[in-house]
């Protein structure tokens, strides 16, 4: 974890959370000839399938609507490793940057490599996981692809392992962002505390929404034992907040919790892209905003002249839900990339019913049936207690008929009637 007056990440060297270990890997290696190993390792094997958080999303109707073609985001982190096959294509060089301070070192005096001036190194891996989610290229041998994987992937390196990015460096590189033009911002860390940061971060998020950029931030993974405080950025106002969910589309038991959370998305066993190439495995919060921030791009590419408020409400009204209003946990429940494709007819700016009547209409909860109402029970006994009535009308009615036939068929053999 990262100091407590700087700004916390999920990092791969660092987090809680990990059950695998980083550890490098002879350069040497191509990605491509390498097996794919749960030790987390640069570079790694592909991935064979298709991870369970695509395999949810009918990839081929969402790309019929929208790759993120043209859309630029942003990707504040620990850097984006280029090397990797996926990413190469996907990443402005151009228009990424350092933020690191010069001269940094460790905890015994020793420096440590800043990395390249473009945001194009990531010692870490976390950022180049990130990237991955949002943009990684189709390639054989694996089913992993980003979910826009026409979008643009801007490489801000604001942070490390050894938590040397601040709010200040934050909100510097929100306007980074701003003045290369990114359409999408995703911040995958937190502040360490409840305790909010400097106003100056606030004020680079606005300048951000102001420019109609969706900004996108984790929610934290401090949520064990039901532990729930505001985090920041994804506390300010505007910014989605997302929170983890797992495969039963339930709150991970990492995931942070409050009424700031928007949505949740995929963020146990996170396939995605590694350092030099190849792919590993991951959990947190830190995987779940990209997922979002990754239909964010879909929306904006789709929809270029929607703002932030109107993207961000369309992924909160469209996700999966068993409630109507919000829930603390997930929000406003699990995204759903192709609901939020296809059910876009126009804008809106709040699913909350309470915004007024301006606003989006209340959502509707997704049918989760348990049993019989009770209204539901008396109708069923009613029909079976005249079907009943029925069988037996018509069981009484043949009976009298037989005793009749019966009575005529006696008379005849004794010469009656």
């Amino acid at each position: 974890m990262l100091r407590a007056t700087a700004l916390r990440t999920t990092l791969a060297a660092a987090a809680t959370l990990l059950t695998t270990a980083t550890v490098l890997a002879p350069p040497a290696e191509a990605a491509d000839k390498l097996p794919y190993s749960d030790q987390c390792q640069f570079p790694n094997g592909l991935y064979p399938g298709r991870p369970w958080s695509l395999q949810r999303v009918l990839l081929d109707e969402l790309w019929s609507r929208s790759k993120g073609e043209g859309v630029r985001v942003a990707v504040i982190d620990t850097g984006v490793d280029v090397k990797n096959p996926q990413l190469t294509g996907a990443v402005d060089a151009k228009s990424g940057r350092n933020l690191l301070p010069k001269g940094i070192k460790d905890e015994d005096g020793d420096p440590i490599e800043r990395g390249k001036e473009d945001g194009t190194t990531d010692t870490v891996g976390h950022g180049t996981k990130v990237a991955g989610i949002i943009a990684a290229r189709p390639v054989s041998g694996t089913g992993f692809v980003g979910l826009a994987p026409e979008a643009t992937i801007i490489p801000i390196q604001q942070n490390d392992a050894e938590g040397h990015g601040d709010t200040a460096s934050l909100a510097a590189a929100i306007r980074h962002a701003i003045r290369v033009k990114a359409q999408v911002i995703n911040i995958s860390q937190d502040t360490s505390n409840a305790v909010q940061p400097d106003s100056d971060l606030e004020k680079a998020v606005d300048e951000a929404l102001a420019q109609k950029i969706v900004v996108v931030a984790s929610a934290g993974n401090d949520g064990l034992g039901g532990n729930v405080k505001k985090t920041y950025p994804a506390s300010y106002e505007g910014v989605l907040a997302v929170a983890a969910s797992d495969r039963n589309n339930e709150r991970a038991s990492f995931s942070q919790s409050g009424d700031f959370v928007g949505v949740a998305a995929p963020g146990v066993d996170m396939i995605s892209t590694v350092p030099q190439g190849g792919h590993c495995s991951d959990n947190g919060t830190s995987f779940s905003a990209p997922y979002v921030a990754g239909v964010a791009a879909l929306i904006k590419a789709k929809h270029p002249d929607w703002t932030a408020a109107q993207v961000v409400a369309q992924i909160e009204q469209t996700a999966e839900r068993t409630i109507a209003g919000h829930d603390r946990l997930v929000g406003w429940g699990v995204v759903d990339p192709v609901r939020a494709l296809t059910e876009d007819d126009h804008p809106i700016e709040s699913p909350n019913p309470q915004d007024g009547l301006t606003r989006a209409q209340p959502p509707t909860a997704a049918k989760f049936q348990v049993g019989e109402t009770p209204d539901e029970r008396n109708a069923r006994l009613a029909t079976y207690v005249a079907v009943a009535a029925a069988v037996l009308v018509a069981a009484l009615g043949g009976t009298a008929v037989a005793i009749r036939d019966a009575r005529r068929r006696a008379r005849r053999v004794t010469g009656g009637e």
